[in-house]
């Protein structure tokens, strides 16, 4: 008998049958599609890309260092670059609390397994980042969520949903800049009572933070970490600020866990590949991030505003609700009642334009009315296209009940 014949069967673990298909990279696949306008996706904007500085970099790092960078290396992360991340950040940081990560969402992986056991309680915004319940699901938590307003999580309902003894929540996930996916941002007055609260329950904060230098007029309100750092683990990420396909970003946490996410670190992949790190430290020299990351928050502001403009412009009469980002690259965006975004979407890809429902934002009690736009990887004209595409589809789906 030939041995391919042998039928196996494989037993899948429970968390594998936990993790599911990330909803935006399937919606990615549609805005494959000749001709249509994505406005859904959340990528950075290709003319962001610093690539003549890497190019240098990238020269440099093989002539200067070139052995170096090709062989293994440590898993905290390339000490140089640690100590550049250590120095950028607004508040006293040592280099041993860095750690290095394939793309903050390793960070978001390394935290679930060193944070998280079965039936453990995490605690997340109303709605939060759709990556983040992915990252987390396959450690088998109960993830409550927290009731949040246009200011962030509210603090009275954390104190209700904390729970007590060993319900008690392992930790609470929060996106204050610019969040993913509504754009909103948290005020002072909210972080400082939420860091207070926090505090007062023990209750520690992991705080995600990828899009807070992409402000357009005024920088968002100091870290939660920076007002509590002992109890608070920070994440960070180049991605947004000079290139994704680099996978890098990074975490701060305390000494008292920073170990067992060291550990972690090391048991999924050894260390973030050292050559990319080089290059990024050697573009950080010479202050690069203060000069190149205004370039794109002036290309955001002007994709933002052009967005705002367009939505102004063609949803009169709808009875469309959305937010104003002063940051990122997200805009949240409320649908008239009784029209559901996941049965208005293949209506508007059939328009040519394509979005994220909302629904997938939540932890429960989704809002299937809500829906998240993109304006940084499309032109103006493209945007105004596809807006008014959009509003055609609504006025479509209403029509037809």
């Amino acid at each position: 008998m030939n041995m391919n014949d042998l039928p196996t069967t494989w037993t899948l673990a429970r968390r594998a049958e936990r993790m599911n298909p990330s909803v935006i990279r399937e919606i990615l696949k549609v805005t494959e599609k000749p001709g249509i306008i994505s406005l859904a996706g959340g990528l950075p904007s290709p003319k962001t890309f610093p690539v003549a500085a890497f190019a240098a970099a990238s020269a440099a790092v093989l002539a200067n260092d070139g052995p170096s960078a090709l062989q293994y290396a440590a898993s905290e992360g390339f000490g140089p670059l640690r100590e550049a991340i250590a120095d950028f950040l607004p508040w006293d940081v040592s280099p041993d609390q860095v750690l290095i990560t394939t793309g903050s969402q390793q960070g978001l992986d390394l935290i679930a397994k060193v944070l998280i056991d079965t039936d453990s309680r995490v605690l997340v915004e109303t709605p939060t980042y759709l990556g983040a319940i992915q990252a987390f699901t396959p450690m088998e938590p109960k993830v409550v969520a927290v009731a949040s307003d246009d200011e962030g999580v509210l603090v009275d309902d954390l104190v209700a949903k904390v729970g007590t003894g060993a319900d008690k929540a392992r930790f609470l996930y929060v996106l204050p800049n610019f969040q993913n996916p509504t754009g909103r941002t948290m005020s002072d007055a909210r972080r400082a009572a939420l860091v207070a609260k926090a505090a007062e329950l023990n209750l520690p904060l992991v705080e995600d933070n990828p899009y807070g230098d992409l402000w357009f007029d005024n920088p968002p309100p100091a870290p939660l970490t920076a007002r509590n750092p002992e109890g608070c683990i920070y994440m960070g990420s180049f991605s947004k600020v000079l290139a994704p396909g680099l996978r890098l970003g990074f975490l701060v946490a305390p000494k008292s866990v920073y170990p067992k996410l060291l550990q972690a670190k090391q048991a999924a992949d050894l260390h973030t590949p050292g050559y990319n790190q080089r290059m990024v430290a050697e573009v950080m020299k010479g202050g690069f991030l203060d000069k190149h990351v205004p370039t794109i928050r002036a290309l955001y502001k002007e994709q933002r505003d052009a967005m705002l403009a367009a939505l102004t412009k063609e949803m009169q009469g709808l009875s469309v609700e959305w937010n104003k980002p002063d940051g990122g690259m997200f805009l949240w965006l409320r649908l008239p009642e009784g029209v559901s975004a996941i049965e208005l979407l293949p209506k508007a890809v059939e328009r040519n334009v394509a979005f994220v429902p909302g629904a997938a934002f939540y932890a429960d009690d989704a809002d299937h009315r809500t829906l998240r736009l993109s304006f940084v990887t499309s032109t103006a004209e493209q945007i105004a296209t596809g807006i008014a595409a959009l509003a055609a589809a609504i006025r479509d789906h209403q029509a037809k009940g």
